[in-house]
């Protein structure tokens, strides 16, 4: 009776161990994969810019008197020949009227000084004058000839003075508001009265650190980027709210050397603005088209850790074991970031599940989009 009791407790002993110990996971870690397959890759760069007339008049005042009106609406556009201002033509009328005067004088004086020139030459050659004669006579043609001569510049110049009273616009653009009001002198203190801005072209500028160029021109001469012949990118203007102005731009200049206060280089953009949308120092984005970074590789962004030594990306070798990799990142692109070294052609990185991973680990690849596998039907809870 005893021993059976006793056989009976080693029994029950036995199945509550049985049952209490864990079962030992063979399940291995599920990670979504990708496959490295360079390919070459258009990229832009984009920058803020901000814009400027290509074309900035500063409409002045050249004579001095009073300014009797202004015959522009200010900030309206205004075309080429417009007349925006008015001054008294009244002085300068009078001016002129005196300079025609002093032209028909000194055409009558060469007149008779002509004809007495005439009178005199054959006389002289008769001996009935003397050599003095007809020097003095031709001195006299000539001083009067050279007196005709400077009456006619003073009388363009009078007339340039009186033309000079109606100012009107050398091109055409947007005005800006007036500077002198009605009825002002004007004198060369103050001959300023506007300001007229040509609208198209319009010209974007931005500018490049000295370490952004220098790491242009090293990705270049690695064969990491390709540029457009010439460097002649497209160029696209990208507005506040985010939206692509209609006319692409050109590039057209660039600085030829950096400024000493800020350490950047100029670059400026030429870029049609018929309808005048957008105006001299706007804030925009110049986005430069065109450059192609070949056989490039690309992985999603959340694939690149960074840890004690700089980036790194788990790998999953032919034999499904893990391996941190370390690699060197370029920009991103979109959701993906530029691989510059670190990664081969067929390679697989490892992208989700990989928090838990450890160099050696085994995993269990699946390619990235695909599902995993559930392995096991739904299971019920019993009571």
């Amino acid at each position: 009776m005893f021993a059976w009791i006793a056989l009976l407790a080693l029994s029950l002993g036995a199945c509550t161990q049985e049952k209490e110990a864990p079962a030992p996971s063979s399940s291995l870690p599920v990670v979504s994969v990708m496959e490295i397959v360079p390919r070459d890759v258009p990229v832009d760069f984009e920058y803020v810019a901000r814009t400027q007339s290509s074309h900035l008049v500063n409409i002045q005042a050249r004579v001095s008197g009073f300014l009797d009106r202004r015959l522009y609406t200010e900030g309206a556009a205004v075309k080429e020949g417009q007349v925006l201002f008015q001054m008294d033509p009244k002085p300068f009328q009078v001016q002129l009227t005196q300079a025609e005067a002093a032209l028909s004088k000194q055409k009558a004086a060469f007149e008779t000084a002509r004809q007495n020139l005439a009178r005199t030459k054959p006389l002289t050659e008769q001996n009935a004058l003397s050599q003095k004669d007809l020097d003095d006579a031709t001195g006299q043609f000539q001083s009067t000839a050279a007196s005709v001569e400077q009456a006619k510049a003073q009388v363009e110049a009078a007339r340039l003075d009186l033309s000079y009273t109606t100012i009107s616009s050398p091109v055409t653009g947007i005005s800006s508001s007036a500077v002198q009001a009605d009825g002002t002198y004007i004198s060369p203190q103050n001959s300023l009265l506007t300001t007229v801005a040509v609208l198209s072209p319009v010209w974007v500028n931005f500018n490049l650190s000295e370490n952004e160029m220098q790491k242009f021109r090293d990705q270049v001469a690695q064969g990491l980027l390709l540029t457009p012949t010439s460097m002649e990118y497209e160029v696209e203007i990208v507005l506040v709210d985010g939206s692509v102005f209609p006319h692409a731009g050109r590039m057209t200049f660039a600085e030829p050397s950096y400024d000493p206060q800020t350490g950047t280089f100029l670059v400026r953009i030429s870029v049609p603005n018929p309808q005048g949308l957008l105006r001299p120092n706007q804030y925009v984005r110049a986005r430069l088209k065109g450059a192609v970074r070949p056989k490039a590789i690309l992985v999603p962004q959340r694939a690149v850790q960074q840890g004690a030594k700089g980036h790194f990306v788990w790998t999953v070798g032919a034999d499904d074991k893990a391996e941190q990799r370390p690699v060197v990142v370029g920009s991103w692109h979109g959701d993906d970031w530029f691989i510059f070294e670190g990664l081969q052609s067929g390679e697989r990185v490892a992208v989700d599940g990989t928090l838990t991973l450890q160099p050696g680990m085994a995993v269990s690849a699946k390619p990235l989009g695909q599902p995993a596998s559930t392995g096991a039907g739904p299971t019920t809870d019993s009571q």
